[in-house]
């Protein structure tokens, strides 16, 4: 049986993952009283018990949290849900789907980084294209987003829940408009382009669910729709969380709508191609606290664990 830490379970990423391993005969979970939950000595002893410590911390806190294990000398391995160390050239990048080596990759690691909720959709829709050749590396690509509140922790969900919150005015509020979001650089690195994109996010007022859209320029392709279809589809058969629907997606509308919380409370993504061979527009779809934080979370300690990456999954 393994040992887990959740350092930080009481934050909302923590909380989803506790949910999913609390249950679990081939996990055992170790737990800190809440009086002690923050004390270093509590903390460097719970690390060192932990065969895998799932870090829901800050980025600095999270940066802290592996340098007090070394200093304790555990021998612990860490997947960490915080942006601090996904780009880092000693981590190694949780999504399983990157490429084909990339399971092995984090089945062996001590260092796993969470992928951020926003980057896996941008990545797992363009960087096939780029290595297929179908669209240069050199493009410049931007990608809009519309996610639930619970994408803004714990701080966001209470404003959104209090009963100041203005339904109305709050529908759908585009941020990040200084254009430094802190999910650009894992964008960058691991879609292979050889640009930053324009990252254009908006939070809505609903719980959780999430959908990121990027328009592709066709003047730069090699190919047209059914082009960018047939290199989706065939990079991710046989995954068991990436579905592309059909070309147009038909079967995932709703009359001329598609809803953003459709796969909430799962693991899966939708991958979606819409346009024709003057227009294309690339889209996901999934739940950001399910394959966007937790979900994958637990794939990647799967993966660790050395059992079936779907274990506790649907």
């Amino acid at each position: 049986m393994a040992r887990v830490f959740i350092d930080g379970h009481v934050g909302t990423t923590g909380l989803e993952i506790f949910s999913r391993l609390e249950q679990r005969s081939d996990v055992q979970l170790i737990r800190l009283a809440e009086d002690v939950r923050k004390d270093p000595s509590a903390r460097s002893e719970a690390l060192t018990r932990a065969d895998v410590a799932i870090l829901c911390l800050p980025d600095d806190a999270a940066r802290e949290t592996v340098q007090l294990a070394r200093q304790a000398g555990a021998q612990t391995r860490f997947l960490d849900a915080s942006t601090a160390h996904r780009t880092a050239s000693d981590w190694t990048y949780g999504l399983p789907e990157l490429d084909a080596d990339q399971r092995d990759a984090i089945a062996t690691a001590r260092y796993v980084s969470n992928p951020g909720c926003y980057p896996q959709g941008f990545i797992l829709c363009v960087r096939p294209l780029i290595r297929a050749g179908l669209l240069p590396a050199d493009t410049h690509l931007s990608v809009h987003a519309l996610s639930g509140y619970s994408g803004g922790g714990r701080s966001m969900i209470e404003a959104y829940q209090c009963d100041g919150a203005d339904r109305q005015a709050w529908g759908a509020r585009p941020y990040g408009l200084t254009l430094a979001h802190k999910h650009l650089p894992e964008m960058h690195l691991y879609s292979s382009a050889a640009h930053a994109p324009v990252f254009s996010p908006a939070v809505a007022f609903y719980y959780k669910g999430l959908i990121t859209q990027v328009p592709l320029p066709v003047a730069a392709l090699s190919g047209g729709a059914t082009d960018v279809h047939a290199v989706l589809a065939h990079t991710y058969a046989g995954e068991p969380f990436i579905r592309v629907l059909e070309p147009g997606a038909a079967s995932a509308l709703d009359g001329n709508y598609l809803s953003p919380t459709a796969l909430n409370g799962t693991n899966f993504m939708e991958i979606m191609v819409f346009g024709n061979d003057e227009q294309i527009l690339l889209t996901a779809r999934y739940d950001n606290l399910g394959k966007g934080a937790a979900g994958a979370a637990v794939q990647n300690l799967n993966l660790m664990l050395g059992v079936d990456e779907t274990t506790g999954l649907v």
